[in-house]
């Protein structure tokens, strides 16, 4: 049962709007491939302002993906692709559909 979730906002550098919409796209294949992650959604808010929300049955699942693969690749790109570091909120899910 889907119980925990994270919704991270991320904004974009100037001029690099297309390069972090690209790169939430590419992230698709990484996340997929995640046992534990239960959805995945990247969106976009504004012209530069993204976002990533997923979901996790467990709290292990939940840590499992903010060290994983998506959590790394953007770490290494965040310097170049964002304003600020991303906001990473914890979020409880008492009901979904």
């Amino acid at each position: 049962m889907i119980k925990l979730g994270l919704l991270i906002t991320l904004e974009a550098k100037p001029d690099k709007e297309a390069a972090l919409e690209f790169f939430l796209k590419s992230a698709l294949p990484l996340a997929q491939n995640e046992p534990d992650t239960v959805t995945w959604y990247a969106f976009k808010i504004n012209s530069n302002t993204f976002g990533i929300f997923d979901t996790f049955n467990s709290e292990q699942g939940r840590q499992a993906h903010l060290s994983g693969p998506v959590a790394q690749a953007l770490i290494a790109r965040a310097n170049e692709l964002l304003t600020k570091p991303p906001l990473i909120q914890n979020i409880d899910i008492p009901a979904y559909k």
